[in-house]
């Protein structure tokens, strides 16, 4: 099964109705079905073995996403912010792609010495009538590449993600139900394209049959202007614009009648911006997506109802599940493993296994990394409580080793950020001669605020073992983040090492 049959399935249903909104453009889903019949020819004519395409999404990322399909070429987004030398080492390793790039990245692109199209001529081109001698009859294997993503490369190169149609498919029909949008619902997308939420949103809203509403580029303001004037009823954020969302809404609150729900994911989010945006939106569900690239999207939901229990309850254990990733969707299977190998009870913490039909776990020149039995490593530290709810602790690779004891900094972060004084923050670990590694907390501060090391340092000492308190305390006006939120820690790491030897 192809991807491209979520759009003829949309299509035979309901043609006319608006499939996605993108600035001045506005297409229904028999209009998105008909030009992406058209852009399959052109990409088969053109010989291209892969289609990346380097911009700010919108309709083009739909667009991209089927032609490349019923082409039967997998398709690949590339971070139009990275800089030029390593956006061009992106797309040299490609075989043999078609680079279709908005027009501000054009110039850039072209120094590839690779075929490249302005988005808005491939647009255009496809105004012309489809022969049926030019149409794109490709038969597709359900375990051919259709999308390959590129890994954020926050701690080593970028992996090339593989996702089969196979994989995708398999998340969108084992997680959405064809068709059961009510004819009003809108879902306003501002991930950006490269990231595997931006292709998760276009299969899964398209499939359901909201509208889309791409925001291209994000700003806190325009996002709310059009989830009143486009009547949003879903959307998606990423942590750090929820975190600039709420800024605007506590500085001038304001109802927004129509929003049911507000996704949000990619990062962990701090319990703080959490619970204060439960108090701003009290209407409003809010869902903690978690999942991975190589997971095709989202493997644990914390409800909208989850959220509301947390809020409302008195039972510490209840309370704490706000701080939790939810429990597995269907189809999903997890495992968490200690250090050797066997699955640790609930309460304890080691290693996120995943296995489902929607896993991939296969990059490009490496392969795959699932074990025989089907699972994916996730490397990311993790726990379930009791009920079944599921805690990510951090990366395996953040872990600190202060002496000889393994410490998680989201143990310390998720202490640090409950001070009243403090806005954010992130721990880690630095080199250090007498205990291997010692425990930095670097903080970005509430505005106005001016807190004194020694006693963030007594508030961890207070809540935590002593081991886990912070040796050294640094202050920042803002942590480094890739532009989906994830924190940059080898940033930090670098930024300390001198500081170290001094």
């Amino acid at each position: 099964m192809s991807i491209s049959l979520l759009l003829e399935m949309s299509a035979s249903t309901d043609p006319d109705r608006t499939a996605v909104v993108s600035d001045d453009v506005r297409v229904t889903v028999g209009d998105l079905a008909r030009i992406a019949d058209r852009g399959a020819a052109r990409i088969v004519a053109t010989g291209a073995s892969r289609v990346a395409y380097v911009g700010t999404g919108g309709i083009m990322l739909p667009l991209l996403i089927f032609s490349s399909a019923q082409a039967g070429t997998a398709f690949t987004p590339l971070n139009y912010r990275l800089g030029e030398s390593a956006l061009l080492e992106l797309i040299d390793r490609l075989p043999e792609p078609l680079v279709v790039a908005d027009a501000e990245y054009v110039d850039v692109v072209r120094r590839s010495g690779r075929p490249v199209i302005e988005s808005s001529e491939f647009l255009a081109s496809l105004d012309e009538p489809l022969d049926d001698a030019d149409a794109a009859a490709t038969e597709i294997d359900p375990d051919d590449v259709a999308v390959v993503l590129f890994t954020s490369g926050t701690t080593s190169r970028p992996k090339a993600v593989e996702l089969t149609h196979a994989n995708l498919t398999s998340y969108i029909m084992g997680t959405v139900e064809f068709a059961s949008a009510d004819p009003e619902d809108a879902v306003l997308i501002c991930v950006p394209p490269y990231h595997i939420a931006g292709v998760g949103a276009a299969l899964s809203n398209l499939y359901a049959g909201r509208r889309m509403v791409y925001l291209r580029k994000f700003d806190p303001a325009g996002w709310l202007d059009l989830v009143l004037g486009e009547a949003i009823t879903n959307a998606t954020v990423v942590p750090t614009m929820l975190d600039r969302i709420i800024g605007v809404l506590d500085e001038e609150p304001r109802a927004l009648p129509t929003l049911r729900t507000l996704a949000y994911g990619g990062s962990k989010v701090p319990l703080p911006l959490v619970r204060r945006t439960l108090e701003l939106l009290p209407d409003v569900g809010l869902v903690n997506a978690y999942g991975l690239t190589e997971t095709s999207s989202t493997i644990a939901v914390l409800t909208p109802e989850d959220h509301w229990a947390a809020r409302d309850s008195d039972d510490p254990a209840v309370v704490r599940r706000l701080g939790s990733v939810g429990r597995p969707v269907p189809g999903i299977e997890l495992e968490i493993r200690g250090d050797d190998g066997g699955q640790v009870p609930h309460g304890e913490t080691g290693e996120l296994f995943i296995r489902g039909a929607q896993v991939s776990g296969k990059y490009s020149d490496i392969g795959s990394v699932l074990d025989a039995d089907g699972w994916f490593p996730t490397r990311d530290i993790a726990a379930f409580d009791e009920e079944g709810y599921l805690y990510i602790g951090g990366r395996s690779d953040d872990t600190i080793i202060r002496g000889g004891e393994n410490i998680a900094p989201a143990e310390l972060e998720d202490v640090l950020v409950e001070h009243p004084q403090v806005r954010s923050v992130a721990v880690v670990g630095v080199d250090d001669a007498e205990w291997g590694q010692a425990i930095v907390a670097v903080v970005v501060p509430v505005s106005g605020e001016a807190p004194e090391p020694d006693d963030l340092r007594a508030y961890v000492r207070d809540r935590l073992r002593g081991s886990r308190t912070p040796d050294r305390v640094v202050f920042r006006t803002d942590l480094p983040t890739t532009p989906t939120g994830k924190l940059l820690r080898r940033v930090l790491v670098d930024e300390l090492r001198p500081a170290r030897a001094e």
